[in-house]
């Protein structure tokens, strides 16, 4: 997990990666993974259960997922960005059930935790 920390942040930030490379020229990139393992040897040495944890991060994924997703949609059909590359009607149909599917699994579980 530290490792894709690092790559997912460096990607974001357009910074230079990978473990092949010196310390000296990807320092950011082994900061992360060197914080994400101490991070993680201290949730390993506190009361935080490891399982509620995953629960929670897939939950809190679940969540972003729907705007991202909302975001992805509205931007792979614009003429305007995309030009003549936007999506078909079949990709649409699937996108856009997607969206709806997430949206409405977000809706049932935030009903089911307020009961």
């Amino acid at each position: 997990m530290a490792g894709l920390s690092a790559y997912v942040l460096s990607d974001v930030f357009g910074w230079k990666q990978g473990l092949d490379k010196k310390f000296k020229k990807v320092k950011a990139f082994y900061l992360v993974i060197a914080i994400s393992t101490i991070i993680d040897l201290w949730i390993n040495f506190t009361n935080i259960d490891p399982i509620k944890a995953l629960v929670y991060t897939a939950v809190i994924n679940g969540v972003t997922a729907v705007p991202i997703l909302y975001t992805v949609m509205k931007i792979a059909y614009d003429r305007k960005i995309l030009q003549d590359n936007v999506n078909g009607r079949l990709s649409n149909i699937i996108g856009w059930t997607t969206v709806v599917v997430m949206a409405t699994s977000v809706d049932i579980m935030f009903v089911t935790f307020t009961q």
